[in-house]
């Protein structure tokens, strides 16, 4: 695996330092990508031989009632503030995007037009700090986590970076919050149900729109 992640990162240039800031920040963000990349197919594979334990949404409060996991929530800030399970620690794996050199405000405007307009997400990047914070709400590693997303993708990188950081008792939530029923996490704060809290943007609106027919349709 070593060798792979040599081979895929960004070769070296000899006049490195004379590089004008906005490619050496392109490059920087390059390198980003790939390692994430590499990150999410660990976590497939730390999954598939057990090293990191599925549970599921409905087998959550169990697991942690039960077994002592720890649910450590991983989403970003704005996702948090619509829903999340009490007691749960928060650290986000991603994080606001402030760049604004060119490159990255074009981006930005990009994915407001196909992305953000739609789904309200904001533009992002790997929190640098991610591990480190981990350590500072949980330094004993030999803590049960259950690592917890909207989808469970971002969590099964989260899963990755932690197992690698030292955390080997890691469950990973199955298909995030998203696939939670009403009554799998009891204890919910926020103004928006669990599994809607990814949903923001124009299909916030559409969701709600859906939910309104839907209980006009029964009332009927």
């Amino acid at each position: 695996m070593a060798i792979r992640l040599n081979r895929l990162q960004p070769p070296r240039l000899n006049h490195e330092k004379q590089l004008p800031p906005l490619f050496s920040a392109a490059r920087t963000r390059i390198s980003f990508r790939i390692n994430a990349a590499l990150t999410s197919s660990n976590a497939q594979q730390l999954i598939q031989s057990g090293a990191v334990r599925p549970i599921l949404p409905k087998d959550a409060t169990t697991a942690m009632n039960s077994e002592g996991f720890v649910l450590l929530d991983i989403r970003p800030e704005w996702e948090r503030e619509k829903a999340h399970v009490k007691g749960s620690l928060h650290v986000p794996l991603f994080v606001k995007d402030l760049d604004n050199s060119p490159i990255t405000l074009l981006k930005k405007w990009l994915h407001f037009g196909y992305i953000g307009l739609w789904t309200g997400q904001n533009f992002t990047m790997i929190n640098p700090e991610f591990l480190k914070q981990v350590e500072a709400a949980v330094p004993d590693k030999e803590t049960k986590l259950l690592v917890a997303c909207g989808e469970g993708l971002r969590s099964m990188m989260a899963a990755s970076k932690l197992y690698t950081g030292g955390y080997k008792k890691l469950g990973w939530l199955a298909g995030g919050f998203n696939r939670a029923g009403d009554d799998d996490f009891p204890a919910v704060e926020g103004p928006e149900k669990l599994q809607y809290a990814t949903i923001g943007g124009f299909s916030y609106y559409l969701l709600q729109l859906l939910i309104l027919l839907k209980v006009v349709g029964k009332s009927n």
